[in-house]
């Protein structure tokens, strides 16, 4: 348990020589969801299994990866959409691009072109 508490105070010591210009650290749980938060005046909190960043909690295990980004790239507070006719849907994309038919969808983010617009969405 100490060597990993040392491993994470070496890995915010290491993270925090390299935000340079970067306004946001976003965290990316295992579901694709992202949650950015800005940098100034960011304290990280380990309280057993759990990071607090900022006003922000997350559970260790439900972490898949932190960066550095100048946007805001949080994608929580989706909501949630519903298609009462699947004809309105043109297009589903994953976030790195491609084009995926709807079962092939697996838990994460997508982009969905319907006839009205492009929806940001997250299949949990």
């Amino acid at each position: 348990m100490k060597k990993k508490i040392l491993m994470l105070l070496t890995l915010m010591a290491t993270l925090t020589g390299q935000a340079g210009d970067y306004a946001y650290l976003t965290f990316e749980t295992t579901d694709g969801a992202k949650v950015s938060v800005s940098l100034s005046s960011l304290t990280l909190t380990f309280n057993g299994t759990t990071l607090k960043a900022g006003e922000q909690s997350f559970t260790l295990a439900n972490l898949s990866k932190m960066y550095f980004s100048t946007t805001d790239e949080s994608t929580a507070g989706i909501e949630e959409l519903s298609f009462t006719n699947q004809e309105e849907i043109v297009d589903i994309y994953d976030m790195q691009g491609r084009k995926v038919s709807k079962e092939q969808m697996q838990k994460g983010v997508y982009v969905v072109q319907t006839k009205k617009g492009l929806y940001k969405i997250a299949v949990k």
